[in-house]
């Protein structure tokens, strides 16, 4: 459809939607174009010609699937926490002599050479990752709502029913970050709330009728008093004149009891995810005359809708709320776009899934059925019912072998001799110095590896020619490793196009996609495999490139695998079981990868959890129960080998506080965190928990293209040092090195050798 097209716009309450969706491009656009800007090879002007291309699609696309409420304001060139931040003039002062707004907003996301970025951490549960506001006593709140106004005017010109969206001050100040002494930013509501009532009055001047105000933080334990400061927030917002009509959106979990305080003001609309959430605090607010916007179709995961299931619920709401719209639980930012070009999935397991195209259909189908009835949308409830019947007798989904070794488990399989016992037998095998250095894993993807992997994928080379290529990369990575002076190496993962793809395509009961992107953040995008059966190791996946690795050395070369828990947080998961019973079957399958390595000759072995904090429940009450699943998987992981294999793990970009008990539960001989964004908060807090093994504090932030200078390094293991004795303290990267130039890390790595060895000189003779 073109520009000029026009469609029919309302004004009344809405019954087909989505909370947002995707804004990286069918087929990444927005990746491209933005790295191409970042490279200096395409003017802003261009890039924002892509974006401008995305935006009308998706808005299309919305509008011929039936919707007659679409939200377009859910574009962003990097997050939309960062964007909400802009409109809001809470950019840090850092970057304030940025002339160039875009290079400003770019900078406070990425940082430059002079300049950090703001920390980055999971949005809630999920695996997209935001950009962490900094609140300071000097920030000085200013709306500048153009961007929100250009799109819902653009929108409405060609005649998409369009509603605008933005993060709710409540979310945004819950999320953020206080700095330089500030208080807890949710304490500066009353500053935010003039802008949020400015912004409505502009976009009613612009002709927008209706808003949508997300507040996801109102399904979770994040603060203190949620329901009663709901309740003031949007009692205030709400008595706003001549505002558009308001929609407060939920997603993630249930409400609660902060239904009833939004059903107590003078809101339109509120949203509410009915898949992670239930019906019974939907009945219980007396929501009355409101339009209840109800996301009944998974916007998390690419499972069919049960769509019975679905009409049933939706039917069991519309006689105690006001107007019933049809939505999917969240934006479909999460999925991929769409199951089109997916030809290399089986027949019977694309019958059982969705992508965000698919899920567009289901709702029209939902909310048409809920008029006219489920024979009015017979093909897609028919097509529902077939999903689950095959699923239900698939052989692949129940494999009597690999529950039976689950079913033996005992402790006594995953659990490990005391800590100070592996210490003296590690220290001895490996000899390393004091303060030993080392990587997380991965380092840059050259283009030789890339087009390695396209050939192979093509055919125009085999797997013997694809060997050879992949083992002079791992060769480049060995000499530079050693050039640099690291004390313990790795072999790069040039083999590798994903830390979970790569594991899913060599482990039974998953299914890789073939473009299946979704975004994680900013331009990065990752293809998350399908876990759709029982979970087992054929054969050995990572041993023949590790030997390979240690035979070009003396140095230890780490073995390097994935971890149960984020192999499920990443992946799209089974939904007809128990995850602690899924995740399980994982562990298994990477424990036969531990012994295997072991018995190769392999001395350290490191096994990733950096989704453990991830998968935390946002209710405090459900998290006992996943993190002792979580740890139990990790630990059956890496419980079957000696006392003298040193096992590692990694965890990054997340807020650790909530997990450091479970952190220290893992009993990893040595556990490397992210620390450079945070610089070193997460040390303290492991030190107040009383975790007594090795920690390796990241020094260098990979997720930027800032290299940091020697002396900076040298600060942050000084630091360190505050809080971790010297004999426990590794250094190393905050995380893998994939994403960077070789140029960059080389410089990068010299320099953290170099302020490694003079803390470690300094350290040894203070010990003296």
């Amino acid at each position: 459809m073109s520009d000029d097209e026009t469609h029919t716009t309302t004004t009344a309450a809405f019954h087909a939607t989505v909370p947002g969706v995707a804004r990286i491009g069918a087929n990444r656009e927005l990746k491209r174009a933005v790295e191409a800007y970042w490279a200096g090879r395409i003017d802003a002007a261009a890039l924002e010609t892509v974006a401008d291309g995305i935006k009308r699609d998706s808005w299309n696309q919305l509008v011929q699937a039936g919707f007659d409420s679409v939200p377009v304001t859910t574009f962003s060139y990097y997050d939309q926490m960062l964007d909400t931040a802009a409109m809001l003039g809470a950019l840090p002062e850092r970057v304030a002599t940025i002339s160039d707004p875009l290079d400003r907003y770019f900078a406070a996301a990425r940082g430059n050479d002079l300049v950090a970025p703001l920390e980055m951490t999971k949005w809630f549960d999920t695996n997209y990752h935001y950009l962490v506001p900094e609140i300071g006593p000097t920030t000085s709140f200013a709306l500048d709502a153009s961007t929100v106004l250009a799109d819902v005017t653009r929108a409405r010109s060609i005649g998409v029913p369009a509603r605008a969206v933005v993060i709710g001050p409540i979310t945004f100040l819950a999320l953020s970050k206080a700095v330089h002494g500030a208080d807890a930013p949710l304490t500066r509501i009353d500053d935010l709330l003039p802008l949020y009532e400015d912004l409505l009055a502009q976009l009613a001047d612009a002709g927008a009728e209706w808003v949508q105000i997300d507040e996801p933080t109102l399904v979770t334990d994040q603060a203190e008093g949620l329901t009663e400061l709901a309740e003031r927030v949007y009692g205030r917002l709400g008595a706003v004149p001549s505002r558009p009509r308001l929609l407060v959106q939920t997603y993630f979990g249930d409400a609660g009891d902060r239904l009833a305080a939004l059903a107590r003001t003078e809101v339109d609309a509120v949203g509410v995810d009915l898949v992670a959430g239930g019906v019974d605090s939907v009945l219980a607010a007396g929501l009355g005359e409101k339009l209840v916007v109800a996301g009944v179709v998974d916007g998390r995961n690419v499972w069919r809708t049960d769509l019975d299931r679905a009409l049933a619920t939706l039917q069991s709401l519309r006689e105690h709320v006001g107007t019933l719209a049809v939505s999917t639980s969240c934006s479909t930012l999460h999925v991929p776009y769409t199951l089109r070009g997916e030809s290399q999935l089986d027949s019977t397991l694309a019958g059982w899934l969705a992508f965000a195209d698919e899920k567009f259909a289901e709702v029209a189908a939902l909310s048409r059925a809920l008029v006219h009835g489920a024979a009015d949308q017979a093909p897609q409830f028919e097509a529902s019912r077939a999903a689950l019947a095959t699923r239900a007798t698939d052989p692949r989904l129940n494999v009597a072998a690999v529950r039976e070794r689950l079913d033996a488990l005992e402790p006594a399989d995953w659990t490990r001799t005391t800590a100070s016992i592996r210490r003296a037998k590690q220290d001895a095998a490996l000899n390393l110095p004091l303060l030993p250095t080392t990587t997380i894993g991965s380092y840059p993807q050259t283009v030789e590896i890339r087009k390695a992997r396209s050939a192979l994928r093509a055919g125009s080379i085999g797997t013997t020619e694809y060997r050879d290529r992949m083992q002079r990369e791992i060769a480049d990575v060995i000499a530079l490793q050693e050039k640099v002076g690291l004390d313990v190496l790795v072999h790069g993962e040039p083999e590798r196009n994903d830390m979970v793809q790569y594991f899913a395509e060599q482990l039974d009961g998953f299914f890789a996609t073939a473009n299946g992107w979704v975004q994680s953040y900013g331009s990065r995008c990752v293809r998350p495999p399908i876990l759709f059966g029982d979970v087992a190791r054929p054969t050995p996946m990572t041993v023949g490139w590790i030997t390979y690795a240690q035979s070009l050395t003396n140095r230890p070369v780490k073995g390097m695998l994935t971890g149960p828990v984020t192999i499920l947080a990443w992946s799209f998961v089974r939904d007809d079981q128990p995850q602690a019973q899924t995740a399980q079957q994982v562990a298994l399958a990477i424990r036969d990868e531990t012994v295997d390595l072991e018995r190769a000759g392999v001395p350290i072995i490191q096994v990733d959890e950096p989704a453990l904090r991830e998968l935390l429940p946002l209710r405090a009450a459900d998290r006992e129960a996943y993190l002792d699943w979580a740890v139990t998987s990790f630990r059956i992981a890496t419980g079957g080998v000696a006392e003298a294999t040193q096992i590692h793990t990694h965890l990054c970009y997340s807020e650790f506080g909530e997990v450091i008990g479970a952190i220290a539960a893992l009993d990893a001989d040595v556990t490397s965190i992210e620390a450079a964004r945070s610089h070193m908060e997460v040390l303290h807090d492991l030190d107040e928990a009383g975790f007594a093994n090795q920690v390796g504090p990241g020094v260098y932030d990979i997720h930027s293209p800032r290299v940091p200078g020697t002396d900076e390094i040298t600060a942050s293991l000084r630091e360190a040092l505050g809080a971790v004795s010297a004999n426990r303290l590794w250094v190393n990267p905050d995380c893998g090195l994939k994403t960077r130039r070789t140029e960059e890390v080389t410089v990068a790595l010299k320099r953290m050798v170099t302020a490694a060895l003079l803390v470690r000189q300094e350290a040894v003779a203070h010990v003296g």
